[in-house]
């Protein structure tokens, strides 16, 4: 399985202080994320390609493109940024 905290270090904007380990950082991203955004970004840390990840999470591109946009403004809210730090 990829890295969560690197992908984390690049999708969050600002992180103050040091994210928590890989297993606390996927509980908390079980827990705030859908299925299916969960699911995209652990495919997305796995670089698997926008035809692969749609394919997996059963969807078009038009709904591919929500739930990539709302994966990243979900793991930029602060109350979810503040869980994934120690």
């Amino acid at each position: 399985m990829g890295n969560f905290t690197e992908e984390l270090n690049k999708d969050i904007k600002k992180i103050v202080g040091i994210l928590k380990d890989e297993e606390q950082i996927i509980e908390v991203l079980k827990r705030k994320l859908t299925k299916k955004e969960f699911k995209y970004y652990k495919l997305k840390i796995e670089n698997a390609d926008d035809a692969t990840i749609t394919k997996e999470l059963q969807c078009d591109e038009e709904r591919f493109e929500a739930i990539k946009k709302q994966t990243i403004l979900k793991l930029n809210q602060e109350k979810i940024k503040k869980e994934l730090i120690l």
